[in-house]
């Protein structure tokens, strides 16, 4: 069972979200937050699987609530931005936060079940819009950066492993794809992970983004 947390200004959103979540067999919503500080809070005492969590909302922005969430030692929640924002520097903070999904309050009701899915199986989720977001960023700051591919050192299965990761792709797909086990791919994308010195999956493919890997 997925243990979920709300955390969102408006009420009627989170009763829409709460009323979504109950037809889903295996989620449950274990607890509602109406700013950031309350959601940091809930977090805290309901230990969530994950957590929905809103950027702007008041008294503790969302940004800085999912930040404090992922700091935590594991087992920690894991944090789902959804937004109705995609500017660019509201991406990039959430995404330096080190959250684990990025989702539009625009996506389909679908999307924000398979992507709640997603990430409490460990996997990250960004939304296409915030994937272009983060290659049109990438273009403006300039050509590739050849040096900081190469010093990476990443293997031909590692590097095969971080453009599935960059396309949006989950462990399971990029087994099924790969032709290899689960284990092997989190292998894999463990070992990546700290030739990047990336914290985790969303940071890897962010610098896979700014340094041009993607269009190699």
């Amino acid at each position: 069972m997925i243990r979920v947390l709300l955390a969102d200004d408006d009420a009627l959103v989170r009763g829409g979200l709460r009323a979504l979540l109950a037809a889903e067999p295996g989620i449950v919503v274990v607890g509602e937050a109406a700013n950031g500080r309350d959601a940091v809070a809930a977090a805290r005492a309901q230990r969530p699987d994950v957590v929905v969590l809103d950027i702007r909302m008041p008294v503790q922005d969302g940004t800085s609530a999912g930040r404090e969430i992922v700091s935590w030692p594991p087992p920690r929640p894991r944090v789902l931005v959804l937004t109705t924002f995609d500017h660019d520097e509201v991406v990039d903070d959430a995404v330096a936060a080190g959250v684990d999904g990025f989702l539009l309050k625009r996506a389909t009701p679908e999307q924000l079940v398979a992507g709640i899915r997603t990430v409490a199986a460990g996997d990250a989720l960004i939304a296409p819009a915030v994937t272009r977001r983060l290659l049109e960023a990438a273009a403006r700051r300039g050509p590739a950066d050849p040096a900081a591919v190469a010093a990476a050192r990443l293997t031909e299965r590692e590097a095969e492993v971080l453009r599935a990761l960059a396309a949006g792709k989950s462990n399971a797909e990029i087994a099924r794809a790969m032709f290899i086990s689960l284990e092997t791919v989190k292998s894999h994308v463990k070992s990546l992970l700290g030739k990047l010195g990336a914290r985790d999956r969303t940071q890897a493919v962010v610098w896979a983004y700014r340094t041009g890997f993607t269009g190699r």
